[in-house]
Formats: C-alpha cells, sequence, structure tokens
C-alpha cells in the first residue's frame, strides 16, 4: 500500500484498531499507526495533512 491507498488504508486501520476515537485522533498517532500496517511500503515523510485527513474521513466511512 501507499499513501494514496486511502480505503485500503481505512479498513486495514479499523481491523488492527476498533475502539479507537477516530473524530479526535492525533495525526502524529494515525501517521505512525499507518506506517507500521503489514503491506504499507511508502516513505514515511510523503504524507501530509490532506492525505492524513482523507484517510481519517474514509475510517470514520468504513466504521459506518
Amino acid at each position: 500500500m501507499i499513501w494514496t491507498d486511502i480505503n485500503d488504508i481505512a479498513i486495514d486501520l479499523e481491523e488492527k484498531h476498533p475502539d479507537i476515537d477516530v473524530v479526535n485522533i492525533r495525526f502524529t498517532d494515525l501517521h505512525k499507526w499507518i506506517c507500521e500496517l503489514d503491506g504499507f511500503d511508502d516513505d514515511p515523510k510523503r504524507s501530509n495533512e490532506k492525505i492524513l485527513e482523507a484517510i481519517q474521513m474514509a475510517w470514520l466511512d468504513e466504521r459506518d
């Protein structure tokens, strides 16, 4: 996975962290958890606030 695989990342995050309060998550934590996902293979420095926000919103959608 890479940073633009937003929906795949959101699905994996929901599976690994089902009890997290996604609305109030810190982006530093979100970034760390994404980089730790199995199959994630992108440069950690390539993320930005826009990508992290998109992943956060996709994660919320996945939860619904």
